[in-house]
């Protein structure tokens, strides 16, 4: 099946305009990535940049660390040309007043101006025709033309932005919360290792900047000696189906399975465990585990069965299952689960 058949079949419809505003005046839905977090991560994949493509299509070119860094990384990486668009004034109350109601992009393919690394506004932003819906036809055309998507998507629409990613076939590292695993479209594609969680990013929060209008809580945020606003933000993670040699190191298991400190679940057939550390060494069988062991999954040392909230992730209520909670255990419900075995 070609790219055009297969991004049709794959690709959802078009909501309306007002879903993409609503998440973009979120107050918790417009976050900055930090430059240090970008050059963390990117580390692991610089053998899958040489003569690639690279699009941030949800990036102000001219305020992203996504394509600052790319842009000074761009001959090191070998990249063959990098594009960058971002929806409407999303930035319009920092940078410029932006408000004809059109996104912007920039392309550049790596001539430079003298012998240094140029800026933005050297290479040159313009207006899209449209808004700058990473939905919209003329994203979506860029969107063809890339091998890899580098971004950091918001968080609202994250499941509808990874699949149309994957509806193209597109090479991605993207940043979102771990939460997103539980949903059924993206925890399937973790099932079938069409995609995993990032290397440098295992635990704790990450600092983001936000926009000057943010409402800040002195318990997780920063103003800067030049006023810019910074929260943490918890359980973020890195998406991608480029891989990395680190996520193939098997987890070192000591635990013997003890019936008693292993209780089962009280409407379906697997134990619980309550931390990855603890995964039974000798036991065969399907176990349950916090998302957190995502961190720490091989795909040669386990197998992904299922998920488990109150219902199945992947088959939500079923005739069998409706009415019962599936994360229960001696009659109390506790957090979701991630149904594994063991392959060895």
């Amino acid at each position: 099946m070609g790219e055009d058949s297969l991004a049709q079949a794959g690709k959802p419809d078009k909501p309306s305009n007002r879903s993409l505003n609503a998440a973009r005046a979120s107050k918790r839905d417009e976050f900055y990535t930090q430059f240090s977090d970008i050059e963390k991560e990117l580390r692991y994949y610089r053998k899958h940049f040489k003569n690639k493509i690279v699009l941030c299509n949800c990036d102000d070119p001219r305020t992203s660390n996504f394509v600052r860094y790319f842009l000074h990384n761009f001959e090191t990486l070998g990249l063959t040309k990098l594009i960058a668009t971002s929806y409407k004034n999303s930035d319009a109350d920092l940078f410029d007043e932006r408000l004809n109601g059109r996104g912007s992009y920039l392309e550049y393919d790596g001539a430079r101006i003298g012998n240094r690394v140029p800026n933005p506004d050297e290479i040159g932003v313009y207006d899209l025709q449209g808004d700058g819906d990473f939905r919209g036809e003329e994203c979506v055309e860029r969107l063809r033309q890339a091998d890899i998507v580098v971004t950091n998507p918001p968080f609202s629409l994250f499941r509808e932005y990874v699949t149309q990613l994957m509806a193209y076939g597109k090479k991605l590292l993207v940043i979102g919360n771990q939460t997103a695993i539980v949903c059924k479209d993206i925890f399937k594609l973790f099932k079938e290792n069409r995609i995993w969680l990032g290397a440098s990013i295992h635990s704790g929060d990450r600092e983001f900047g936000v926009p000057e209008f943010y409402p800040l809580i002195a318990a997780n945020s920063r103003v800067d000696s030049d006023g810019n606003k910074f929260v943490r933000v918890k359980g973020v993670r890195w998406f991608t189906n480029m891989d990395y040699e680190e996520r193939h190191a098997k987890l070192a298991l000591h635990e013997p399975y003890v019936k008693a400190k292993y209780p089962k679940f009280d409407h379906y057939d697997a134990i619980n465990v309550d931390r990855t550390k603890d995964i039974p060494v000798d036991y065969a069988g399907a176990m349950g585990v916090p998302l957190t062991f995502m961190d720490k999954y091989s795909p040669e040392q386990f197998e992904i069965v299922d998920g488990l909230n109150r219902y199945s992730f992947l088959y939500g209520p079923t005739r069998e299952t409706k009415g019962k909670y599936l994360s229960q255990i001696n009659g109390k419900c506790i957090y979701s689960r991630i149904i594994i075995r063991s392959r060895t």
